[in-house]
């Protein structure tokens, strides 16, 4: 057992080959919106009370009216497959065991409907890129509504895949082609070689159903990359709901316009998201806008956000300023790439446990009591302070 996500971080570094490392863990041109993100939760501080009753501290909260068992949500990350073997059914049951939604991406792996019957409790949440051709996105919302799935969460960020600087060193393309290169660094890590091996290269599933053609990675790899409707825009939010009638909620928001834009497009909510770094290299950190835009909808949406959320403490940060919750990208699959299942159970019941080390230590017994009077900026940090906030 590890003791932080860090730890599992540098076991999925020694496990993985570079190319699948580097892919997991980078972010867009130099890094400089991942690195943003990170910051920007170490800029805020906690302000405890003490001298309170924190005996009975609990967690618990709800999302869109289902209890959940604490402020954290298994965020989608796609391509899991090249980390581990049926991945994106071992986040499910992780996350389902843990009281936890699972949002599953467009991008999995995994069929949605492998991942229901392999987490028949859980709370599931669909991912949605929309490409040229809707009749995809809608096939997928179709089988995501029988398999029941609750929520469905349009990613508005990708209109292009990002510049990302190592996957260009790393010749990474899928599906992955064999040079020397690539084999000399698969060989020096054995165990991740021989389940690619054993279980095969993996294939973007859920696309391959819904255009009903056979796993064809290369192509449906394209699809995704280049062949993403760039001309979706807000109206297109009355277009999902004639084919989606759960909760909706649109991820990618990076300020307060738009954010007031899904809010009268009849979202249900949104996800401050800058796409954990991996799209503009230079770009806000989720966290630092996250306060104008909660005094801005007035409580009339729920406000996710995700990004930079390394520990439990993490989190409980966002709360505070007002978000409903966190979705988790990259720490889940620290967990995932170095003990597969087992290693994601462990980073969910770790950052769980931080969160409640971090209420009773700031004296705060429940969740929804948690607001700003618990946090405060840095002062030292003059830069965080002086920045001009995205409209």
């Amino acid at each position: 057992m590890f003791s932080c996500v860090a730890d599992y971080r540098q076991a999925a570094r020694r496990r993985l080959p570079r190319l699948a490392f580097d892919y997991l863990d980078g972010g867009a041109e130099d890094g400089d919106a991942l690195q943003r993100n990170g910051d920007a939760y170490r800029r805020w501080l906690f302000k405890p009370r003490v001298l309170t009753d924190v005996s009975r501290c609990s967690s618990a909260t709800q999302f869109f009216g289902r209890a959940a068992s604490a402020p954290l949500i298994v965020g989608p990350t796609g391509l899991n497959g090249l980390f581990w073997p049926r991945a994106d059914e071992l986040l499910a049951q992780a996350a389902s065991s843990a009281g936890l939604p699972f949002v599953m991406s467009t991008a999995s792996t995994s069929l949605l409907e492998d991942v229901r019957a392999a987490a028949p409790q859980a709370d599931l949440w669909l991912q949605l890129y929309v490409q040229q051709d809707r009749r995809i996105a809608e096939d997928l919302m179709r089988r995501a509504r029988l398999a029941g799935f609750s929520t469905l969460a349009l990613t508005v960020d990708v209109p292009v895949h990002g510049k990302r600087d190592h996957d260009m060193r790393n010749g990474f393309s899928l599906p992955l082609r064999l040079s020397p290169k690539l084999i000399a660094d698969c060989l020096s890590h054995p165990s991740w070689c021989w389940q690619m091996l054993r279980y095969g290269s993996p294939a973007l599933k859920n696309i391959a159903k819904s255009v009903g053609e056979r796993d064809d990675l290369a192509r449906h790899a394209a699809m995704l990359s280049r062949q993403m409707d760039l001309k979706l825009s807000w109206p297109d939010l009355a277009w999902l709901r004639r084919h989606w009638d759960g909760k909706l909620i649109v991820k990618g928001v990076q300020g307060v316009d738009d954010a007031l834009l899904a809010m009268r497009h009849g979202a249900d909510g949104i996800v401050l998201s800058n796409h954990g770094g991996r799209q503009l290299g230079s770009t806000f950190a989720p966290l630092e806008i996250l306060p104008q835009v909660v005094d801005a909808v007035d409580g009339r949406i729920e406000v996710l956000i995700d990004g930079g959320v390394r520990r439990g403490s993490d989190a409980l940060k966002a709360v505070a300023l007002g978000a409903r919750g966190v979705l988790l990208g990259r720490a889940p699959l620290y967990g995932l790439a170095s003990r597969g299942a087992a290693g994601v159970r462990e980073v969910l019941a770790l950052m769980m446990s931080e969160m409640l080390i971090a209420m009773q230590l700031l004296g705060c017994e429940r969740i929804e009591d948690l607001g700003r009077t618990f946090v405060g900026r840095d002062t030292e940090s003059g830069d965080f302070e002086r920045a001009e906030m995205p409209r």
